[in-house]
């Protein structure tokens, strides 16, 4: 198990911004019940956040924010940037939970999201150059499965999807490979669930993966069940730099969680849910944005040297998966 000073540690790594939530359907420039749960990038020297909008009926689609420093004076597009395609059965029911990578030899973002089919929720891609126009690729894997996250660069000549489908009701977070972006192969578990842990119900990837000298950075929920609901947490993993399907080491506490008024009360209590992160190179500052209580944007800040020399010092995962089984 991690020490007392680890422990104490892991809860001062991140500091709400002050000036949260930092979006809210109040502030959107059309009807909107919740906007949360948004992918981040950079682009033109701004911020650019893809936010998850629920609409009256239930259904999600994506509408672009700017802001030139990523935490104020937020720019809402007046209309969603893309919704479900209504011509197609995999997002009837909606479009969700985006993640952005730059894809390195490409040079074109590549757009994870959750697509909502009859069969169940399934990961999809659609690719841009500007974030105007876009091209869909459609469904990478069968249902069910969310939460995924395209690697920005290949693994020798592969590209690398972190994934969690549900398996014989097994939530772990996956890793797979493809040549082409269509056929995927070489499924594996990357980072189990861990029974009797805060990650003990189900875990998902959260921000998409950030590369460092370390290794590559995992932002990640992990979800435990009460005895009134269940409650959504953030941990860290970090994986091999070269070969990702290897992970290094893994938080045993959970660094952030539900606190604050606006994370605890929503249209689901208890949620912080990661999904977008921004490094600023000149300050190593990492801004986390993340989904408050299903219905508002959330922005936690961090210092990079800190959460790398953090998780460097948790066990290495054999230990608490090992611990976990027992």
């Amino acid at each position: 198990m991690g020490t007392l000073a680890n422990y104490k540690r892991s809860k001062y790594l991140f500091r709400r911004y002050e000036g949260n939530p930092i979006l809210t359907p109040a502030e959107w420039p059309y009807p909107a019940n919740a906007v949360f749960n948004p992918a981040a990038t950079e682009i033109a020297g701004e911020t650019l956040l893809l936010v998850r909008v629920e609409d009256m009926r239930g259904f999600s689609h994506l509408t672009v924010a700017r802001s030139k420093d990523g935490k104020t004076n937020w720019r809402i597009d007046p209309t969603p940037m893309v919704g479900p395609n209504s011509h197609v059965q995999e997002e009837r029911w909606g479009i969700e939970d985006p993640r952005i990578v730059l894809l390195e030899e490409e040079q074109e973002y590549a757009i994870t999201y959750v697509s909502f089919s009859k069969g169940g929720p399934l990961v999809s891609l659609m690719m841009t150059k500007d974030f105007h126009t876009f091209a869909r690729l459609g469904p990478l894997l069968p249902p069910e499965d969310k939460d995924a996250s395209l690697f920005p660069r290949r693994f020798k000549g592969r590209f690398a999807l972190i994934h969690r489908p549900i398996i014989r009701g097994e939530a772990h977070i996956w890793i797979s490979f493809s040549p082409d972006l269509k056929h995927w192969g070489d499924h594996q578990v990357l980072i189990p669930v861990r029974r009797g842990w805060w990650d003990c119900h189900r875990v998902g990837l959260g921000a998409q993966p950030i590369e460092t000298k370390e290794g590559w950075l995992i932002i990640y929920h992990g979800v435990r069940q009460t005895a009134s609901s269940s409650v959504y947490r953030v941990g860290l993993a970090l994986l091999d730099l070269d070969e990702p399907w290897k992970m290094i080491r893994r938080s045993e506490e959970w660094v952030f969680g539900p606190k604050e008024s606006y994370e605890r009360v929503g249209d689901v209590p208890g949620v912080t849910f990661p999904s977008g992160a921004i490094v600023d190179k000149e300050t190593d500052e990492l801004r986390l944005y993340y989904g408050a209580a299903d219905t508002s944007v959330g922005l936690a800040i961090a210092d990079m040297g800190e959460l790398i020399e953090y998780v460097r010092s948790c066990p290495t995962p054999q230990s608490t998966e090992r611990e976990s089984e027992e």
